[in-house]
């Protein structure tokens, strides 16, 4: 085959790539943009995955010094979210993760804020500055990522039912929508 048609043949294929990209692209805009005008809000939030595994032995000391252990909180529904100070998708989600503890903690649910390594004083001041009244407990030798959850994506979380089993697994921020959705069943079980 010459050079110019091989030329043309690839120029050829690259349009036709690039058409259906395009084409691809305007029907999802024209579905979001749908959805939207019907007053639905689409959720690109992470979902969670379902597992059913023991909770890990844990224990940690919180931004006060004081030590807690994952099977202190048994009975309760547990919201473990492993996040950094510096973390955009753990700063996006902590307004939902607050919102959804603020509406739950009197039914047996509880959050736990594991940060990854940051200095004590910047958690602290992370605390303060997002208004997080829910447990927040330090990991500077990232025992909780690397050796109890096996995870080396941040933001992660688990949810630990009240036996202690982990029965659902986020990697990624969460919505409140969605935190609604599959932890509140949980929480009234």
């Amino acid at each position: 085959m010459s050079q110019p048609a091989y030329r043309a043949i690839v120029l050829s294929l690259l349009g036709i790539g690039l058409t259906m990209t395009g084409l691809a692209a305007s029907a999802l805009i024209l579905a979001a943009q749908n959805n939207i005008n019907a007053g639905s809000q689409i959720d690109f939030s992470a979902i969670p995955a379902k597992v059913q595994s023991e909770a890990p032995a844990l224990t940690l000391t919180d931004i006060h010094g004081i030590p807690h252990s994952l099977s202190d909180y048994r009975g309760q529904v547990m919201l473990v979210n492993l996040w950094a100070t510096w973390c955009p998708a753990c700063q996006t989600e902590m307004p939902n993760l607050q919102a959804f503890y603020t509406n739950h903690q009197n039914e047996g649910f509880t959050l736990i804020g594991i940060e990854a390594g940051d200095p004590t004083a910047d958690v602290i001041s992370f605390v303060r500055k997002y208004d997080l009244n829910f447990s927040i407990w330090l990991d500077p030798n990232y025992l909780a990522s690397h050796s109890a959850f096996r995870t080396m994506t941040l933001p992660s979380s688990y949810v630990i039912d009240r036996n202690g089993v982990i029965r659902l697994e986020w990697m990624g921020a969460i919505s409140e929508q969605n935190l609604e959705k599959y932890i509140e069943p949980l929480v009234q079980e």
